[in-house]
């Protein structure tokens, strides 16, 4: 009975064009606004800022930048990780070389960087696709690793090629605090997610949802590839290149190529996987998802481990760990091949005809 929208009536094409059209979905949204925004600021520790929500906040803005690519356009990549190296190495150098850059602009220099990067190596969607369009991108992430790895140029000659990200502030406000850091990267996501969830419900969105659908018949219907495709490489390495500098200087603080390897680009698969393809709110799941439960088996192993009397060590909890994070992810993706979003989706679906559910 909570769920029904008995009595809500839509009385022109703007309401009935609303991200959340029903009334319940709008409160509970605003009550996760104010949790989210409010609440948790102010009642979090440092340890649940550093180790799961300024990370959480991070990824699912890269997981909603892989998931405009893939699950959108069903464009295949394994660069995201090349593209968070680009938009991080790009934002520090517009900070370092430029005087009186400011943050807001460093980030999005880093972003642009990212998005020019990512529409040259998104060139070869318009003759490949598929595995083949997976080995080019992976391609990008070889390139990104030799480039920051060989060009002194991009890391300002430091010897050690790691970098440090300069003091965080905006508008003359200090970042350096974790209250002020995750509320300055929720607020992109905020910004980021309502854009895209925009131009997914536009035009642009459509059309890059008819290409991955059938590139053919999109072609037949007067969609250009060229513009689809590379207009979802550059959206998508654009928000990717954002949360790539938000995790160099939010996150790590100081960095090295390595910290945007191979690794990070399959996390962000996982992540856009688990969470749902074509599904904003999947970027959040998955990203959750990725980040605590790892935490929650290194916390519960030890304790089993006491429980049957075979205490284990740090070494075997850490194989333990990684064996049963991949049996988990692909138990999830058997049980629930569409993402976890859909497992929220179909249950309001449920709710919208309780009693008589289907």
């Amino acid at each position: 009975m909570l769920y029904r929208e008995n009595g809500q009536f839509k009385t022109n094409y703007r309401s009935d064009q609303q991200i959340f059209p029903i009334r319940q979905d709008r409160i509970v949204m605003l009550m996760l606004l104010v949790l989210v925004f409010v609440v948790v600021p102010f009642t979090a520790g440092s340890y649940l800022f550093s180790a799961i929500l300024i990370p959480v906040v991070i990824l699912a803005l890269a997981a909603l930048g892989t998931n405009i690519l893939i699950g959108y356009c069903g464009q295949i990549s394994l660069g995201s990780g090349a593209f968070m190296a680009v938009g991080a190495y790009g934002a520090y150098n517009a900070i370092m070389r430029i005087p009186g850059m400011p943050l807001l602009g460093a980030l999005l220099l880093g972003g642009i960087a990212a998005a020019v990067f990512g529409v040259l190596f998104g060139l070869p969607s318009l003759r490949v696709k598929g595995l083949y369009l997976a080995v080019t991108t992976l391609a990008a992430q070889f390139f990104a690793d030799w480039m920051f790895y060989r060009v002194k140029w991009f890391t300002m000659d430091s010897p050690s090629i790691s970098v440090a990200a300069p003091d965080l502030s905006i508008f003359g406000v200090s970042l350096e605090s974790y209250p002020a850091k995750y509320l300055f990267c929720l607020t992109l996501l905020a910004v980021l997610a309502l854009a895209a969830k925009n131009l997914v419900r536009g035009a642009i969105g459509r059309e890059w949802m008819a290409i991955r659908d059938m590139d053919v018949a999109a072609t037949v219907v007067g969609i250009r590839p060229v513009y689809a495709k590379l207009t979802a490489f550059a959206v998508s390495s654009f928000i990717i290149g954002v949360a790539g500098a938000l995790w160099g200087f939010f996150y790590l603080g100081s960095w090295e190529p390595a910290a945007f390897g191979l690794n990070m680009s399959l996390e962000l698969l996982f992540m856009v996987i688990i969470g749902g393809l074509g599904s904003i709110m999947g970027n959040f799941i998955g990203a959750a998802f990725m980040v605590v439960l790892p935490i929650l088996i290194r916390l519960v192993l030890p304790a089993l481990g006491e429980l049957v009397g075979l205490p284990l060590g740090t070494a075997a909890a850490a194989h333990l760990e990684l064996m049963l994070f991949g049996v988990l992810i692909v138990w999830f993706l058997i049980v629930e091949p569409h993402g976890l979003a859909r497992l929220w989706s179909t249950g309001k679906q449920k709710l919208r005809l309780w009693p008589f559910p289907h």
